[in-house]
């Protein structure tokens, strides 16, 4: 099937606007309008919720939203040669799409959205990590949305995942699993992309759980997990040594081995040194 809605096949649009991607934005584009709407099918039924989508280039993954039935769907887009395309969609699907001319690290969202929202998104790779670190760690949880379907280079996904003892375990993990379930839910090869990218890709899904797995100040929990793994082949000892000479006794207290290192301490035990630290 060339298309999943009334409108031209993706290589007509992006010839018709002459949108190259520009690799200082991070931009790839994807063109299978069967597979965005695949994406959008992960982020479940999205015909009572807005959707927030940040960089939609040509609007394929647009496209897939709306086609499953999205109730609104607010688009982020850096890129102005870009806003042709979007419009063509939103005269296809009135009322449904509302474009920003933005930055999305700088747009207050919240302005345009109603509950429940639900981000799903082809992250632009150069801020995909910042921003998913941002809607991680809120002001004040549960957070503005539902759920993340993001997509992001496949080593960045599977740190989102990793488990402890695993080489992609880090803090990005257990920002993501400490509030979160999370879970990789489809894989892309770079020649889905154009243009191709060199590395293969991954979807990631993460659904907000109504509090933390266990309980642990924000502010301290990521102060803990940054210093350990800025040095996660030191033991946590020395690692941790700037949060106050007795370092060891409260490692020992949170039923951590001063010698253990950051890769082998699951979330539970970071939570628990956060406690500790919080004393």
């Amino acid at each position: 099937m060339a298309t999943i809605d009334g409108l031209p096949p993706l290589r007509e649009v992006i010839r018709a606007h002459d949108l190259v991607a520009k690799k200082q934005l991070g931009q790839n584009f994807l063109l299978d309008l069967n597979l965005t709407a695949k994406i959008a099918r992960q982020a479940g039924d999205l015909s009572g919720c807005d959707v927030l989508e940040v960089g939609p280039g040509p609007g394929g993954l647009t496209r897939g939203l709306l086609a499953e039935g999205a109730r609104r769907v607010l688009a982020v887009e850096k890129d102005a040669r870009c806003l042709p395309a979007l419009a063509e969609i939103q005269v296809a699907y009135p009322g449904k799409l509302d474009v920003i001319n933005g930055d999305a690290l700088e747009v207050d969202v919240l302005a345009h959205l109603t509950p429940p929202i639900r981000v799903v998104a082809n992250l632009p790779y150069n801020v995909g990590t910042e921003l998913l670190i941002r809607w991680l760690t809120p002001a004040n949880w549960p957070p503005f949305w539902e759920s993340l379907t993001l997509m992001f280079q496949k080593e960045v996904a599977e740190r989102i995942v990793a488990k402890p003892r695993g080489d992609h375990y880090g803090r990005l993990a257990l920002l993501a699993q400490w509030r979160c379930e999370a879970k990789i839910v489809l894989h892309l090869p770079p020649e889905a992309f154009t243009p191709a990218p060199k590395v293969h890709s991954a979807v990631v899904h993460l659904t907000r759980l109504p509090g933390p797995r266990f309980p642990a100040d924000e502010k301290i929990l990521s102060r803990i997990t940054a210093m350990a793994f800025n040095q996660r082949r030191k033991m946590l000892r020395s690692s941790l040594k700037g949060l106050g000479p007795d370092i060891e006794a409260r490692l020992e207290a949170a039923g951590i081995a001063p010698t253990a290192r950051a890769e082998e301490i699951p979330l539970e035990g970071f939570c628990a040194l956060a406690r500790e630290m919080a004393k």
